[in-house]
């Protein structure tokens, strides 16, 4: 019986298992330009990481650096929402002003642009003027004593509605009667207030008849007086009189020279009203 030849056994490369032998490569050498480089990279990262926490914290644009390239570096706008909503600020508080105290009002009788100036004596003497000089006087003293004063016309527009703590209106009687001598004081006919008023009127009656010496002529008041036209035009809270301060014809020596008695007299009337005082 023949024999088949045995085969040649195999050469294998002689290896240990596990490991791979190659050629050692030679090591390339980095220059000093090479470590700048990382230097730049490792700040730029630690200021983008410092922007980035820092708008976390505020809530606000934050400019941080980003590279540009190796040797440089631009500003970037990074805006990021606030972990913790900021809270409101709270509004600032309007101060309301406090509404000061009542003025007095003083009304001039006829005296405004394009009025008639009242009754006319001898051609020359117009009620319009003394009553102005007078309600002039009145204020100036009122103010003296520390009280807002108002000199209002007759047809003042600051009247309508008018709020004052008292309001009285100065006029002078027709020189028609040589032998009229004296004064008159008058409330609205209608009044919404009579008691306060009448109190008032009172006042002026009682103060300026003894200031004066003048008697108060009761029976000439007309509804001129009673139905005057101011008296519907100020707020119906407002306490109202008018008063005739003489006529300009017996009572002219009073009315044309000694005008600061006159304007006492009111002054008096209104304060015994405003103090509480018995007429």
């Amino acid at each position: 019986m023949s024999r088949k030849p045995m085969a040649r056994p195999m050469a294998y490369p002689d290896r240990s298992w596990g490991t791979r032998s190659r050629a050692p490569s030679p090591r390339r050498e980095r220059g000093p330009r090479w470590g700048m480089v990382r230097l730049l990279a490792g700040l730029v990262f630690l200021a983008v990481l410092f922007g980035v926490g820092y708008t976390l914290w505020r809530g606000k644009t934050a400019i941080v650096a980003a590279p540009l390239h190796p040797f440089g570096i631009v500003p970037v706008s990074l805006t990021l929402p606030p972990i913790w909503p900021t809270p409101p600020s709270s509004p600032t508080p309007t101060a309301i002003p406090t509404p000061g105290p009542l003025p007095i009002g003083i009304v001039a009788g006829h005296w405004g642009d394009n009025n008639d100036p009242g009754a006319v004596c001898d051609g020359w003497l117009r009620e319009v003027d003394v009553n102005l000089a007078v309600a002039q006087r009145v204020v100036e003293a009122l103010r003296r004593k520390g009280y807002p004063v108002d000199l209002l016309k007759e047809f003042d527009p600051r009247l309508k509605g008018y709020r004052a703590r008292a309001l009285v209106s100065i006029h002078a009687d027709a020189c028609l009667y040589p032998e009229a001598t004296g004064f008159k004081v008058a409330r609205v006919e209608e009044s919404a207030i009579p008691h306060v008023e009448d109190y008032l009127v009172a006042c002026l009656v009682r103060r300026y008849g003894a200031r004066t010496g003048l008697p108060f002529h009761e029976g000439s008041v007309t509804p001129d007086m009673t139905q005057y036209h101011t008296f519907y035009e100020i707020d119906p809270n407002t306490p109202g009189a008018i008063i005739e301060i003489g006529f300009l014809l017996a009572d002219r020596e009073l009315l044309l020279h000694r005008q600061d008695l006159v304007a006492q007299g009111i002054v008096e009337g209104i304060l015994c009203f405003l103090e509480g005082e018995t007429p």
